[in-house]
């Protein structure tokens, strides 16, 4: 496999370890440095991982040792940290949103070009056997000819759970920021790039009230709208619709359902790596649960890096991301001014992920 591809972490909150856990130990990868704002964080993680480590954020992207800068800052940092990555030559592979607004988007994507280096972006849930075994169905004709989807995320909000959800609630946050790029990349993934879209967004409350950790009971102002929703149009005619919010305390709705001319897909959650794909046949009286046949098994974050720094064509790419990151600004767009917004980026379907077993992708440890 030769030597080792050298990442550096920037960002230790609460989605690192769930990165850590994956990567440690990898033989394709090797974690040299860890740098946070809070420097004692940093010191603590680099005093767990022998041979890591514990940087500034500028010292880390300028370090000789790091091949790929993984950007695990909140939203609003993801420009910043990604341009000062590029600025210094190296690659980047950032969780999702690329950035917080479209135009840092553009400027990193070109950023890139322009040094040569490469760019990467979660989610990379969409990698695992749950949506991709719901892609191939689709590629192979189970439903026939897709004519429509639904995708609908609903929660009360990420105050109730994560002790510091501030930057849920303000630019480069919301549902449809934070959780949307899960829907949108899949159904990118499931039906195509997107040409336009119409959408309607409301704001119900001016504050949340964090409800764990050493904050419980502060109250927190809500700067971004918390209810998304839209209509998506697909290059090949399909529509979409979206909805995604932090003001519902519950739904049945599926995560996504594609609706074909013979039959109908209903897609497990897309911030899952797994789940059931179930198919109801035109004709058939029940649902028939799909085996897994292809993706990533028992994936978890991080799959999508090792996927950027050894595939040919990288499936968790810069390219999608600021297409999926478009879709999202037109939708808010398009609720402010009341039109349908015809997107200028597009993003063909990556590469579908064949079936590979756990012991495959994670390496001997």
């Amino acid at each position: 496999m030769g030597d080792a591809h050298r990442i550096g972490v920037v960002g230790l909150g609460v989605i690192s370890r769930a990165y850590l856990d994956t990567l440690v130990g990898h033989p394709a990868v090797r974690i040299t440095a860890v740098a946070d704002l809070d420097a004692s964080r940093s010191a603590a993680v680099a005093a767990e991982l022998p041979g890591v480590r514990a940087l500034s954020v500028q010292e880390l992207l300028s370090s000789p040792d790091v091949d790929t800068v993984l950007n695990l800052t909140v939203p609003a940092a993801h420009a910043e940290i990604a341009l000062g990555a590029i600025g210094h030559g190296k690659n980047v592979y950032g969780e999702k949103p690329l950035t917080a607004e479209l135009a840092d988007a553009q400027a990193v994507m070109e950023a890139a070009a322009k040094a040569g280096v490469a760019v990467g972006c979660a989610p990379d849930t969409v990698l695992g056997t749950g949506i991709q075994t719901a892609r191939a169905a689709v590629e192979a004709g189970r439903i026939g000819r897709p004519q429509f989807a639904s995708a609908v995320m609903v929660t009360p909000g990420h105050e109730r759970w994560h002790p510091h959800p501030d930057f849920y609630y303000t630019a480069g946050g919301g549902p449809l920021l934070d959780m949307g790029p899960y829907y949108l990349a899949s159904l990118v993934h499931l039906l195509g790039p997107v040409r336009a879209v119409t959408g309607a967004a409301g704001r119900l409350r001016s504050e949340r009230v964090i409800g764990s950790g050493s904050r419980a009971g502060e109250r927190i102002p809500v700067e971004v709208d918390t209810h998304v929703s839209g209509v998506l149009e697909h290059a090949d005619g399909t529509l979409t619709t979206l909805t995604t919010s932090f003001d519902g305390v519950a739904t049945i709705a599926a995560p996504i359902e594609v609706h074909g001319e013979t039959g109908t897909l209903s897609v497990p959650d897309p911030n899952h790596f797994d789940g059931d794909v179930r198919l109801f046949e035109l004709g058939a009286t029940e649902w028939r649960t799909l085996p897994p046949s292809a993706g990533y098994v028992d994936g978890a974050r991080g799959v999508g890096l090792l996927d950027f720094v050894t595939a040919n064509a990288a499936r968790a790419n810069g390219e999608l991301a600021l297409h999926v990151l478009e879709t999202m600004s037109a939708l808010l767009r398009s609720a402010a001014e009341g039109r349908c917004i015809e997107l200028t980026t597009s993003a063909e379907p990556p590469a579908p992920v064949p079936l590979t077993s756990a012991e495959v992708w994670r390496g001997p440890r």
